[in-house]
């Protein structure tokens, strides 16, 4: 008994003992790689803004295409990440309401401290909108670097996003059929510009209401381009390991199989066009008995010839039921089941424009895909999923 007595506790303390001291030694590791992997992205960003990089790692601006900010700067600006000034919550950071000692209002994404989805996406982030320019794409202002922080600062949004409008029932008073339009023809030309009219061709991977924001006179402005991947001149079509985006907007090739296109992009602004229309969301549309999604209720309301069941009465007031019913037809198209049937944003611009085009009739969309997602990525005040574990599917 002595002897169990004795050894029983110098037993454990040894185990803790050597337990404490591998936990140690791997800490010590894994610091030296996390910094090495952050001062990587650092040179990595460097080369194609044009900026020096300092003995000690700082960033100096060496080009015009993007602004760097000292981290004291952001703190004072947004009040040190006061919650007050917090605007909304996603997978990768939390966004804030900031104003520049100029007096200019700016929305300031603090990204994941130490992560490295934090730095990759501010790696996207970056590269693609310092070299982007366009009315209906957010403008990045700036970033800052400093530590564990990693900071975008953007034009200010005063009204915030579309799904702010389209899915609240005091708000959405306030959006006639012209401002829809302005707002559909909007993000239509953003997309265009990011496919085929910019410098680079780029898949944003993530379009869904609450990356589309909108300025003070509602002009629509895609943004959060931390899933984007870009396109080489002759490429059309890539794949992936590892599926990103957001339930409900992604196509059904990506979602299962990880394969993406400009179609991709096409079937979640044909998503976003059938709710801005009827004013409901697609996803958890299965729980208003009308049917599994918002795009089997528009294929079978359009079977039947019952399209203007579809249509949210508000839009009835204010709009030309010719044009609305037309937006609902290029809906239809753009989510179709298969990436071939699917119009691109050149096409869709014509349509948009020409009122003398005969429309294709669309076909049976795409299927529902059963989910399950990672619930600690959820927010109350944007509810926006970065990161989707897909199951099995299931019909319509």
């Amino acid at each position: 008994m002595v002897v169990v007595v004795t050894c029983v506790p110098l037993l454990v303390l040894a185990v803790l003992s050597g337990s404490c001291a591998v936990y140690h030694r791997r800490k010590k590791r894994t610091q030296p790689d996390d910094e090495k992997s952050q001062n990587a992205l650092l040179h990595e960003l460097a080369r194609p803004t044009g900026v020096e990089i300092t003995e000690d790692g700082e960033l100096v601006p060496g080009s015009e295409d993007l602004h760097f900010m000292n981290l004291l700067t952001i703190r004072a600006a947004t009040d040190d990440f006061s919650d007050s000034n917090k605007l909304g919550q996603g997978g990768f950071g939390t966004v804030y309401k900031g104003v520049l000692p100029d007096g200019k209002e700016v929305a300031v994404k603090r990204l994941s401290r130490r992560s490295w989805q934090g730095l990759q996406e501010l790696k996207n982030e970056v590269i693609l909108i310092a070299k982007l320019q366009h009315r209906n794409l957010v403008k990045l202002l700036g970033c800052g670097i400093e530590g564990e922080e990693k900071l975008l600062v953007y034009e200010f949004m005063p009204n915030r996003s579309l799904d702010f409008f389209i899915f609240d029932s005091e708000r959405r008073t306030q959006l006639d059929w012209k401002t829809c339009y302005n707002i559909i023809v909007g993000i239509t030309r953003g997309l265009l510009y990011l496919h085929e009219d910019s410098r680079l061709k780029i898949i944003h991977r993530d379009l869904k209401p609450s990356n589309v924001l909108l300025d003070n006179e509602m002009v629509a402005k895609i943004s959060d381009f931390g899933m984007a991947r870009i396109f080489g001149e002759n490429q059309n079509i890539a794949n992936t390991r590892r599926v990103v985006g957001t339930y409900g907007y992604m196509a059904p090739e990506y979602a299962m199989e990880g394969v993406f296109s400009v179609k991709s992009d096409v079937f979640s602004f044909g998503v976003i066009l059938l709710e801005i229309i009827s004013g409901k969301k697609n996803n958890g549309f299965y729980l208003t008995g009308h049917a599994q999604t918002l795009l089997a209720y528009a294929w079978r309301l359009w079977n039947e010839g019952k399209e203007l069941e579809f249509v949210d009465p508000l839009l009835m007031v204010s709009g030309q039921t010719i044009e609305v019913l037309k937006c609902m037809h290029i809906g239809l198209l753009c989510v179709q089941e298969d990436p071939a049937d699917r119009p691109t944003m050149t096409s869709v611009v014509v349509l948009l424009g020409n009122d003398s085009l005969a429309l294709p009739q669309p076909k049976h969309p795409a299927l529902a895909i059963a989910r399950v997602i990672q619930n600690d990525q959820l927010s109350a005040t944007n509810p926006s999923i970065n990161e989707l574990t897909l199951s099995n599917v299931s019909p319509r």
